[in-house]
């Protein structure tokens, strides 16, 4: 069927809204924005909502790093990895300048910042693997749990407890060999610094294009809505490129309310030492715990922590954006192999991401944006072990592909 008046297949039928649980996640944000008003500040609470603002582009956007890395090995498609780069980049053409400033009126500013070594290059790749078997990243986990997949709540439950051991293990991976933190901002300067990272960026979009066109003869193009009008704001899919954008501009604003870009897997390491501290674990005895900002996040609330709040925020986010779309949709059924993936993904990818400081958000996406030279060591190490992911997931019965 066609719309004459403006030549377009007529928009799908509106799906009905699964009221339930959007009155809950709704209810939830409502309610978490006041409650961390009132009991931590204003501050936190925006950054509450900014996670909430995250989580729908996240769930409406579908994007996640998982499934854009696989299909461009399965597929020979880069259209993924490409609004990838183009986030990275929006981001870092405000966040450089505004970390080498290094504060904003009264608000300090630093980057995601983390050392070119050997615990950088083991846990990214151990990162990768895992998020091919756990079927999604940091943030990728979070969105899909809100989405009601059963499957990613066994992923985040073993990420947890990954990040966890990981604190356990930090200090010895970092007497191993490093450079430290090379802030490259610093070293070439603010200017020459955005520039070098855009055409890296550009680089590695150009590499996806060339290699998507000599597999296919042409360049896959975002798909125009589906509905008509603004109701696709509602009802998705958001176009990546779209969703990027916004991602990116919600780093930025993460930027200026936290003094500290986005991150994600920090908020899983806090959650599971809380959990041991609470069944008898001594872990305030870690060295990792006596840290000063460790610790002081360990003896505080939890929703004293921005990453912990930001994480709760997109995951009702998502949870809220699934309903409004009609798609909210817990499964509770989980094949043996497919669990057993989820609980080896997930493992590696906390134990990973504690490595190697950060996930694909704290140390791809932020990392890279704020000028860490770590973060592009991490993308490099992170794409060899997602291979090694997407080779082993039919092991466990996960072949074929799902954009995650």
């Amino acid at each position: 069927m066609t719309d004459v008046t403006i030549g377009r297949p007529a928009s799908p039928p509106a799906p009905i809204i699964d009221r339930a649980p959007a009155l809950v996640a709704g209810g939830a944000l409502l309610v978490g924005f006041l409650a961390i008003t009132q009991l931590i500040d204003l501050r936190q609470a925006a950054l509450f909502m900014v996670g909430g603002l995250l989580g729908a582009a996240l769930y409406h956007g579908s994007f996640g790093f998982t499934g854009g890395w696989r299909r461009m090995v399965v597929e020979r498609r880069g259209r993924g990895i490409r609004a990838q780069m183009l986030m990275i980049g929006v981001a870092a053409v405000a966040m450089i300048p505004l970390i080498a400033a290094g504060n904003l009126g009264d608000q300090a500013l630093v980057g995601a910042m983390g050392p070119v070594g050997v615990s950088v290059i083991v846990g990214a790749t151990m990162f990768g693997l895992g998020m091919q078997l756990g079927g999604g990243c940091g943030s990728g986990t979070l969105f899909t749990v809100g989405g009601g997949s059963s499957r990613m709540l066994v992923t985040l439950v073993f990420f947890i407890v990954g990040a966890l051991v990981g604190t356990a293990h930090l200090s010895w991976w970092l007497t191993l060999p490093s450079l430290g933190t090379i802030d490259i901002g610093r070293e070439l300067g603010t200017g020459t610094a955005v520039l070098a990272t855009l055409v890296g960026l550009g680089l590695v979009a150009l590499v996806t294009a060339l290699i998507e066109r000599r597999a296919h003869g042409n360049i896959e193009t975002e798909p125009v809505p589906s509905r008509a009008g603004w109701s696709w704001l509602t009802y998705g899919p958001w176009p990546l490129v779209g969703a990027g954008l916004l991602l990116a501009l919600l780093n930025i604003a993460t930027l200026l309310l936290a003094g500290h870009p986005w991150s994600v897997t920090f908020g899983f390491g806090l959650w599971g030492a809380k959990a041991a501290q609470a069944m008898g674990v001594p872990v305030e005895t870690w060295e990792f715990w006596n840290w000063p900002g460790p610790q002081t996040a360990l003896q505080s609330s939890v929703l004293a922590d921005v990453t912990s709040v930001m994480n709760f925020g997109i995951v009702l986010g998502a949870a809220l954006a699934a309903s409004l779309a009609g798609r909210f949709a817990p499964k509770a059924k989980i094949p043996l192999g497919s669990f057993l993936a989820a609980v080896v993904g997930g493992l590696l990818m906390g134990y990973g991401a504690r490595l190697s400081f950060g996930c694909n958000i704290g140390a791809l996406f932020s990392g890279i944006a704020s000028g860490s030279l770590h973060g592009w060591l991490w993308f490099a190490c992170a794409f060899v072990g997602s291979l090694a992911g997407v080779w082993a997931r039919p092991l466990f019965g996960l072949d074929g592909f799902s954009r995650k």
